[in-house]
């Protein structure tokens, strides 16, 4: 074991200081398991953690491990979106993976059990347990429940940044706006639809990283307890058994975790951190993977957002178990952290609601959720949720308007600036751009709110939160900053979105686009934290997944 170290006569000094944790002979002889965790009062799918830190720490005890607790940071996209905090979200992925890393080898951890919850702080997680390769359980704390408001139930973005844009409509009065406001978050956990952190929830199970139902069990529940301590238990055995997380996380892994995302029509964010986890993992992982799996994966799940279910119907439905069980004549044999293969998990699942979880040859749509782009306008790529996107909008061609900020943007929505047939363009979002690469879920639930899901389309090298659904294409490659074609948009110019047939196009020649392109000067924005400044001198393109130069 790693803690070895600890017991030879020339480490008595560390042993001292051990024991003056409380510690005592007996538990320093035991694998030492790291519980590190996000949990903090700032984040509502963080609050509640330390209570499932305690069921951890009873499964390492009892199955004859020392638990050992640390912290990292978390941040909740919601309260961050729309203004200067979200340029922080982004990095916080790579803070948490490097603190794990930091905390797991200067103490020589033996085992791991990551407790995370949230969009930045679940890919750190995954990315640090495939940097370190030490035996490593992933525990997500949970969704959130569905507000209720009479007999609607109810979830954040539909009911608090979709509400904004209806109240704005005239569609609903500032009394009722304040009731959804104070209703549509009732307890601890991540947001109740396939947003990011639930997708990157269910994601990880997936990969085979957490145990099964993990990913959807609710937050409040004492099942999540179980579940917690469970992986308390299981993460002594992994260490005795040295299994370790790039035994689990092998391409096929990463090929199921793309089917299953599809299947439920997960966030686009999951492009970025499937990617970056990969890279970390050693596995060969192009974004265009997501297309092809995506053009023979049937939708089975209709989900918020855009959708009709939240992750509690998911949960009583069959979890991702019984997705795997819907999905198994394309999902590949491959180890779990609970001991039996993917395919044994799905094969063994239970489904109890076929219209949550349908079958392949009844599917909500013939192809999964996510599709990737190209272009003039996006030679590396964009990303587009096809399963948020009105079937109307599958091909459209519309008159470019441009900001270099998502501000700009949003004061254009809100002031009645949008019309229909606009395509809004907002660059200089990217991850050098920003930087930080921000999400846009203000100003897309803003143009769902006001009823332009239909008539109008957005584009940004920037990204969207797992909550936007419309369409939306993000994560334009290169990026302004970077000398991407994005930069040379001119208001009034014409683009052509191709869904189907994954095109994004702006509608000039190609010597019209030379021209531009060798006169383009990109921006470069002042920024004041210390922090963005080293962010955007090392990191990369959204295509290769914002991952870092180092």
């Amino acid at each position: 074991m790693r803690s070895d170290v600890f017991r030879t006569f020339e480490k008595m000094p560390a042993r001292a200081l051990m024991y003056a944790t409380g510690l005592s002979p007996t538990d320093i002889e035991k694998p030492l398991i790291g519980i590190i965790s996000s949990a903090t009062d700032l984040v509502p799918g963080h609050a509640d953690m330390i209570n499932l830190e305690r069921f951890i720490e009873r499964g390492v005890a009892e199955a004859g491990g020392t638990p050992l607790i640390a912290r990292v940071p978390a941040i909740c996209d919601g309260i961050a979106m729309g203004h200067r905090g979200m340029k922080f979200s982004l990095p916080l992925r790579e803070v948490v993976a490097d603190s794990v890393e930091l905390v797991a080898n200067a103490h020589a951890l033996d085992g791991l059990v990551l407790l995370t919850a949230c969009d930045k702080i679940t890919p750190g997680m995954l990315m640090a347990a495939a940097r370190l390769n030490i035996p490593s359980i992933i525990v997500t704390a949970g969704p959130m429940l569905a507000g209720r408001l009479g007999k609607e139930r109810l979830d954040l973005v539909t009911h608090t940044f979709e509400a904004i844009g209806r109240y704005k409509k005239g569609e609903l009065t500032l009394e009722e706006l304040k009731e959804l406001e104070l209703r549509a978050c009732p307890s601890s956990g991540a947001c109740q639809g396939m947003f990011t952190a639930n997708t990157m929830a269910c994601l990880t199970e997936a990969l085979g990283m957490s145990l099964p139902y993990t990913g959807t069990s609710p937050a409040p529940l004492a099942e999540k307890k179980r579940l917690a301590k469970m992986a308390g238990a299981r993460i002594v055995s992994l260490v005795k058994e040295d299994i370790k997380p790039r035994d689990i996380m092998t391409p096929a892994a990463f090929r199921n975790a793309v089917r299953v995302d599809n299947a439920l029509g997960g966030s686009t964010n999951t492009v970025l951190h499937l990617k970056a986890i990969a890279e970390e993992a050693g596995v060969d992982f192009d974004i265009k993977l997501f297309d092809e799996i995506s053009r023979k994966t049937p939708k089975i799940c209709s989900m918020r957002p855009g959708g009709k279910y939240l992750m509690e119907d998911l949960h009583y439905a069959g979890g991702i178990p019984g997705v795997l069980k819907n999905l198994l004549p394309l999902i590949e044999s491959n180890p779990t952290v609970s001991g039996a293969d993917i395919r044994e998990i799905g094969k063994n699942a239970k489904i109890y609601d076929d219209d949550v979880i349908k079958t392949m040859d009844n599917p909500y749509s013939p192809e999964g959720g996510l599709a990737i782009l190209y272009g003039n306008l996006a030679p590396e790529g964009a990303v587009v949720k096809q399963s948020g996107v009105s079937p109307k909008m599958f091909k459209f061609t519309g008159t470019a308007r441009v900001f270099n900020s998502e501000e700009e943007a949003m004061e254009a929505v809100m002031q009645g600036k949008i019309k229909a047939g606009d395509v809004v363009v907002i660059r200089y979002e990217g991850p050098k751009g920003g930087p930080g690469m921000r999400e846009m879920l203000a100003v897309t639930a803003a143009i769902i709110g006001m009823g332009l899901g239909e008539s109008v389309a957005l584009i940004t090298d920037g990204r969207f939160s797992g909550g936007t659904h419309g369409p939306c294409i993000g994560h334009i490659s290169p990026e302004a900053a970077a000398g991407g074609p994005i930069g040379v948009v001119k208001d009034g110019d014409k683009i052509r979105i191709d869904i189907p047939e994954r095109k994004l196009e702006l509608l000039i020649s190609d010597e019209e686009l030379e021209e531009r392109l060798k006169n383009f000067k990109p921006i470069e924005k002042e920024v004041d934290s210390k922090l963005l400044r080293k962010y955007r001198r090392t990191v990369t393109s959204a295509s290769r997944g914002a991952v870092h130069i180092v």
